[in-house]
């Protein structure tokens, strides 16, 4: 008797820009590894889910309330960049998809692959886990033109209310305000995600980066919040930084080294955090020294893009919007949509290919998931790349976007 075929519906969303020509190289990709690695037991039927230009072509909005159901309902999806609408009114069309599932876990993971550019003597030592918290921060900050109403009511509110706060601001005609929300709630998840992830890949240290020196009653209690949860909630597995701290000034120096080597010694993390700009200096003189990093929105924003650019740019580094308590995933490119290059097939589809793996690990389906990133790794090593990466890459042999779809393919097979 045959074994019943597993057949898995996920939604895609092809995107703006080069989202067409990626996702045309990257779709064949899934599919042969879904082949290859499952001889034929396990397969993908892909439902479009319209987002974007097309959606708005087709149905007068840039993100329908269908789609967003859709989304919904089958919880695992993948999408190409999408552009945010020029003028007033519109949001950010990727957001406002973080906001509408509360996607709070954005993960970029950043690794190297041999024959990948690098302007770093080991570029090898690159090899991280961002999780960017994801609906707080200025992706939820309230914030008001100059000139408008809302401005000069909140600029009354504190010349009367907070006087002192008031006279801090050197200029209080033509300035833009912004209110800029973090909370222990959402702090506390993404820790807790972070964490969870750190002991399920058998790592050993995960880093709070923030900005807590100066914004001490947001940055700084994001910090607070997020040691809270290893300590507390994770006590048992995690030794921090924060405690090593406080053993200094209870039993000495020498004890306090002691009991940390300790620690780390029988396998548990240590949670260390670091200010944001010590963090970009740390990330390029040396990389090798972080492994998970939680952090605020617009550092992780900051941070992943700056990672990847020390291994060949964003073209190369995957991404995932997760809500791991609903279990809802959306995969993603991590760049833009390059409208200037569209329709040209020179655009380099790694980034999707590479979230389309970690789909595969969200999935379970981990065997493909490594095939995927095996084969990846074989094109570029055998110098088969797309033009962004031949610009960096003396000797490599350049492919269009849809060949080079062609080459992973033949490796995977």
């Amino acid at each position: 008797m045959q074994n019943k075929i597993e057949t898995a519906i996920i939604p895609f969303i092809i995107g703006d820009g080069i989202g067409n020509d990626i996702w045309k190289a990257t779709q064949p990709v899934l599919e042969q590894t879904v082949q290859t690695a499952y001889a034929g037991q396990r397969t993908i039927e892909w439902m479009e889910v319209l987002a974007g230009e097309k959606a708005y072509r087709e149905t007068g909005s840039y993100l329908p309330q269908k789609s967003i159901e859709v989304l919904k309902q089958h919880k695992v999806a993948i999408k190409g960049p999408l552009t945010t609408p020029v003028g007033g009114g519109y949001t950010s069309l990727n957001v406002a998809l973080r906001k509408e599932l509360d996607l709070y876990s954005c993960i970029r993971p950043v690794q190297w692959f041999p024959g990948l550019p690098s302007p770093l003597k080991n570029p090898a030592d690159v090899n991280v886990v961002v999780f960017r918290e994801n609906t707080e921060d200025l992706y939820a900050g309230i914030e008001f033109p100059s000139d408008s109403a809302g401005n000069q009511q909140l600029l009354d509110f504190l010349k009367k209310n907070q006087p002192q706060e008031y006279e801090r601001l050197r200029y209080t005609e033509q300035v833009g305000l912004d209110i800029k929300p973090i909370s222990k709630n959402a702090t506390q998840r993404i820790m807790k995600a972070a964490l969870q992830w750190t002991i399920a890949h058998q790592l050993h240290k995960i880093t709070i980066v923030h900005k807590g020196n100066i914004m001490k009653y947001t940055e700084g209690a994001f910090r607070n919040w997020a040691y809270d949860v290893a300590e507390q909630e994770f006590g048992k597995l995690c030794f921090s930084k924060r405690t090593w701290q406080i053993l200094m000034k209870e039993q000495g120096k020498e004890k306090a080294h002691e009991i940390k080597a300790q620690a780390l010694a029988g396998g548990s993390i240590y949670v260390d955090d670091l200010i944001a700009d010590n963090a970009f200096a740390k990330a390029i003189a040396h990389p090798a020294d972080f492994e998970v990093i939680v952090t605020t929105n617009l550092n992780g924003d900051y941070l992943s893009d700056a990672f990847a650019a020390l291994v060949g740019g964003i073209g190369i580094s995957a991404g995932a919007n997760i809500n791991q308590e609903k279990g809802w995933g959306l995969f993603e490119a991590n760049h833009g949509s390059a409208e200037d290059i569209a329709n040209q097939d020179i655009a380099n589809p790694s980034s999707l290919i590479l979230s389309g793996a970690m789909m595969f690990d969200f999935m379970g389906w981990d065997k493909a998931a490594r095939l995927v990133r095996h084969a990846l790794e074989q094109t570029i090593q055998a110098g088969f790349v797309t033009a962004d990466l031949h610009a960096q890459s003396p000797g490599s042999h350049p492919v269009s976007t849809s060949d080079f779809s062609k080459k992973i393919i033949e490796f995977i097979q």
